[in-house]
């Protein structure tokens, strides 16, 4: 279908199409990003949320990959859709990544219910990259889970909380006593929190006490929800099938408007991330006000555009000036 169709008939092309279809569509994501079809599509995705957006993050070599297996089969056991957005780290110097996560995630190729995804996180440090934020929308409305794993993290890369509906944060064995998990930032942000490698027996027990400890002097979240902590082992099905369960129960007890606040602080947060990441904190700082006038509940992609336009004509401006002022010495 041409780019130039509704971008409610494009996304519904998108919903009956393969994964060719898909692939597509997140490439123009990365080489189109603020063109108007792209954004009348993020915002027609926006506006029929199908699925349910879940964060899995934890540092290097906790098992994101493995439990990520066990997950998307038994999804897809139970008949829903999966997409899984894996976000892997990049070189400082040239900006490239092996997207090692991809395959480490064994899906089948000739299954039409499952899209994996690789991403670069760039120079950000964050655990995400800036189109994972929009990508995430688009996935959103075509499948039923959303799996996004961030780049191996340590105490303060929080940004999947800024984007989830639901955060799992996975701790590893004999990784640090509960003052080590009670001062880390990320302790902050998980709705799930998981001990990997349950096999390993005393030693994974020792840490979920740990961490039921952290919890028990965490302040109250401002959602009130209270996170829950367990064990799992990526062999075991019985434990991924008890992950799976409090995911599903959540899930199903997450009220329309905690999720539709959510999502909003969510979008926010996406586009003071592509103003300053185009045009620093002080081009942030100049259209402020103008952002906080957007309304995010209603065609938040184009409004968010429209501003980033409004900014690039007066640097644009600003910068014929300046190249047309006699030097002087």
């Amino acid at each position: 279908m041409s780019d130039n169709a509704p971008a409610e008939d494009r996304l519904s092309t998108l919903q009956a199409g393969g994964k060719a279809g898909v692939a597509r569509a997140l490439a123009t994501l990365e080489t189109a990003s603020d063109a108007p079809e792209t954004l009348a599509l993020l915002d027609a995705a926006n506006a029929a949320p199908r699925g349910h957006v879940i964060g899995l993050t934890g540092p290097p070599g906790v098992g994101k990959s493995s439990l990520a297996n066990r997950l998307i089969a038994l999804w897809r056991q139970a008949g829903l859709t999966v997409a899984v957005l894996a976000v892997d780290p990049s070189s400082r110097r040239t900006r490239g990544a092996l997207l090692g996560d991809r395959t480490r995630i064994a899906t089948d190729p000739e299954d039409a219910g499952v899209f994996v995804r690789s991403m670069a996180a760039r120079d950000r440090l964050g655990g995400l990259a800036e189109v994972t934020w929009p990508a995430a929308v688009l996935m959103r409305a075509l499948f039923d889970r959303v799996l996004i794993e961030t780049v191996g993290v340590g105490q303060s890369e929080t940004e999947i909380a800024d984007l989830a509906d639901t955060v799992v944060l996975c701790v590893q064995p004999a990784s640090g006593d509960a003052l080590q998990f009670m001062k880390s930032g990320v302790m902050e942000t998980p709705h799930i929190l998981v001990v990997t490698k349950a096999d390993l027996g005393d030693v994974a027990r020792r840490a979920l006490a740990d961490l039921k400890g952290a919890l028990s002097l965490a302040p109250p979240r401002p959602d009130g929800s209270v996170p829950e902590a367990l064990t799992c082992s990526s062999g075991s099905h019985e434990d991924a099938r008890a992950l799976l369960e409090a995911l599903e129960a959540r899930i199903a007890t997450a009220s329309a408007s905690r999720l539709a606040s959510t999502r909003m602080t969510s979008l926010r947060a996406w586009a003071s991330l592509a103003i300053r990441e185009r045009f620093g904190r002080e081009g942030l700082s100049t259209v402020a006000d103008e952002l906080s006038c957007v309304r995010f509940d209603a065609a938040p992609f184009s409004s968010a555009g429209a501003v980033i336009r409004r900014l690039s004509a007066t640097l644009r401006t600003f910068q014929n000036k300046e190249s047309k002022t006699p030097a002087r010495y």
